[in-house]
């Protein structure tokens, strides 16, 4: 009998991890305000960690906190208490790269499951068993391995390893993240959770003799981008990944919006769930990949080699968060609180946890004193609509809006 691989979701902030948690994650992980690898997203302070792992919890979700940068002497030496208090909070698992901290980890934090992060590079199946003799519970595979090499390593593993991939969300074009080119060019050092992404600028030839002429470097008409790199999506192919034996499926994104978090994760848990009972994926939940900030799409490693993608490296952005439902009763009447601007009369679509998109004209509104509204103008400004149909909290009302970067 196959098995349902668990669906680990991003939680850069409390916000994101809501979305997540109420759009059917079955974990999330996140990370306090040290000692993880996405120093941009909003993370958790002391305060918040407690809050977040309470929420998670209550709802039957797990939380795994990454610790996964390589940490110099002086934060090396705060760590131990760090643990200690993510072990008390009631941490389920800890994501780790260093095998420093991963020692640590088991000593101060015993009650943490231990995973060894991507970080790791981890592309055999030695490796991943050596990591599991030292007392590891999972392992999280380099991107750059395929199905193949992952069914191997499956047959060849003790089952109580638990193998865990990225299964969506942006794919690095250094191998597993281990890039220089951010801290040479900005001090900003990817490995320490502060990567500036120069990946994806755009470049250019300078010969020394003509200081500010700048010679564009083409491949065809469209031009070069000689470290483009795709954003993977293997929603369409979550069959191949159970077949593989794979416990877990992460999505990447932790610095990316609390929209994006939701609409990623319900469609993952949708597809997952009806790929797991035998059943064909409802089109509408593939599409709605397409319906988030993405660059073009693609498998990543799974089924080979990716290829160099000579297209441009802009991120699509084809749809706009308008709205999100704070309450709606049982007759359709929801009071919203506005994201961007919108109108009377605009069609727009109306998506929630566990709520297929549907589309609206939009009605006549009211604000909070109960007078007529055409148009919501003001930032986080509370008012009601009648939606055709109730909907559950944290619901987004969105619309068809091309905000795709243009060359």
């Amino acid at each position: 009998m196959r098995k349902k691989p668990e669906l680990l979701a991003p939680a850069g902030d409390m916000e994101k991890l809501r979305m997540a948690v109420l759009y059917g994650a079955d974990a999330v992980y996140l990370a306090g305000t040290s000692f993880g690898m996405r120093s941009f997203a909003g993370n958790f302070t002391a305060d918040e960690l407690p809050e977040a792992v309470r929420f998670a919890h209550d709802h039957g979700v797990r939380v795994h906190v990454t610790v996964n940068t390589m940490p110099r002497n002086d934060e090396v030496a705060r760590l131990p208490e760090h643990l200690e208090r993510l072990n008390d909070l009631g941490v389920d698992a800890l994501i780790l790269a260093d095998l420093g901290a991963f020692t640590l980890a088991g000593r101060y934090a015993p009650r943490c499951e231990r995973h060894i992060s991507t970080q790791q590079s981890i592309a055999n199946y030695e490796c991943a068993r050596a990591w599991y003799d030292l007392g590891a519970k999972r392992v999280v595979l380099a991107r750059e391995v395929s199905l193949q090499e992952i069914r191997e390593m499956r047959a060849k593993l003790p089952p109580e390893l638990e193998l865990e991939t990225f299964c969506h969300g942006a794919m690095c074009v250094s191998y597993s993240g281990r890039c220089l080119l951010s801290n040479y060019m900005t001090g900003r050092d990817s490995n320490r959770g502060a990567c500036a992404q120069p990946c994806r600028y755009q470049y250019a030839l300078m010969e020394e003799k003509r200081p500010g002429e700048y010679f564009p470097v083409f491949e065809d008409e469209k031009g070069t981008y000689i470290m483009n790199s795709r954003d993977m999506c293997m929603i369409g192919h979550l069959d191949d990944i159970m077949d593989a034996g794979i416990d877990c499926i992460k999505i990447e994104g932790r610095a990316k919006s609390e929209y994006y978090a939701a609409i990623v994760t319900g469609a993952y848990r949708h597809v997952l769930d009806e790929v797991a009972a035998g059943e064909a994926p409802d089109p509408v939940w593939l599409d709605e990949v397409e319906h988030v900030s993405h660059r073009h799409y693609s498998t990543g490693f799974y089924y080979g080699q990716p290829g160099q993608y000579y297209d441009n490296s802009r991120y699509i952005r084809d749809w706009q968060v308008v709205a999100v439902v704070e309450s709606c009763d049982a007759n359709g009447m929801a009071t919203l609180s506005l994201r961007n601007k919108f109108r009377a009369g605009d069609t727009v679509e109306v998506v929630g946890p566990d709520c297929k998109p549907f589309s609206m004209v939009v009605p006549e509104m009211r604000d909070a004193e109960g007078f007529t509204l055409l148009e919501p103008r003001n930032p986080r400004m509370v008012f009601t609509m009648q939606l055709p149909r109730p909907v559950p909290a944290m619901s987004f009302v969105r619309h068809a809006v091309d905000l795709s970067a243009k060359d």
